[in-house]
């Protein structure tokens, strides 16, 4: 069982790292793999109630490769952590089969309450380096979480998280027929959904305008325009002005100087001056 389940996790690195050479240079140059190992054998003492030794397992583990693997945790089958430096699963974690993580992934918890605190992750996800996935929350089958993307929420199946916090950027449609993803991020220009919130907003500014627009031009008798589909104003001041527009851009002032004023408003010249 022990072998058949080892041999199962040196299929899975060898079919998703193109590096992997042979079946030799995985099984003695992967801390991934060592990691995974250890996990089982600290596992197997912590369920049997030797909860000192497989903490004492699991630190070992963690000193020789850097990866951190609570022994309370519950792993599935062929679980690849690619580089795996700095990756923490904390004790309530629940990750299901094929799921693959890179280096700096936390599985964290939010409560110092006992029970269940960290995340699930169910069959086939993917999540990038750096990526935080915090609380008792489920990424359920197929979803993929963007490198340095933090996790708060449950995420649906199959679709691409990334962002601070995390935000849904592709659906479930949008990669069926996609193969595997490294890094949890598609090859493709990805959108961003900031920059779609803001042209949305842009587009409702734009209509309002235009409807503005044709009020006033029917108040004063005009063709309307369209305001949104004229260039900018440049405003004065700016390295870009013409020096044939710039006179017309400049704000005139209200009234000119002191005196200027003081004669408009029918009075006389400023004191101090005759």
């Amino acid at each position: 069982m022990v072998f058949k389940a080892l041999g199962e996790d040196i299929d899975s690195y060898m079919a998703r790292d193109p590096a992997a050479r042979s079946r030799l240079e995985v099984l003695l140059c992967y801390p991934g793999l060592h990691a995974l190992f250890t996990f089982r054998l600290a596992s197997w003492f912590w369920r049997r109630g030797f909860r000192i030794l497989g903490r004492l397992i699991s630190h070992f583990g963690r000193f020789f490769t850097g990866i951190e693997i609570h022994p309370g945790a519950t792993i599935g089958r062929r679980f690849f952590i690619d580089h795996g430096l700095g990756v923490v699963i904390g004790e309530t974690a629940e990750i299901g089969d094929d799921v693959m993580i890179y280096h700096g992934v936390t599985l964290g918890g939010t409560s110092l309450r006992s029970g269940k605190r960290h995340p699930t992750l169910k069959d086939g996800v993917i999540v990038g380096a750096g990526a935080q996935v915090l609380g008792p929350i489920t990424v359920e089958a197929g979803a993929r979480i963007g490198a340095n993307a933090v996790v708060l929420k449950d995420v649906p199946p199959g679709v691409t998280m990334v962002g601070i916090p995390a935000r849904m950027v592709m659906g479930d449609a949008a990669r069926r027929t996609e193969g595997f993803c490294a890094y949890g991020l598609p090859e493709e220009e990805l959108p961003d959904p900031v920059a779609r919130t803001i042209d949305a907003l842009r587009n409702q500014v734009c209509d309002v305008m235009d409807r503005l627009d044709r009020v006033e031009a029917a108040q004063q008798g005009r063709d309307p325009e369209s305001p949104c589909d004229q260039q900018p104003r440049v405003v004065a001041g700016s390295d870009n002005v013409d020096d044939d527009t710039e006179a017309t851009d400049q704000p005139k002032q209200a009234g000119g100087t002191a005196g200027e004023r003081a004669v408009a408003s029918g009075g006389g010249p400023p004191p101090g001056r005759s």
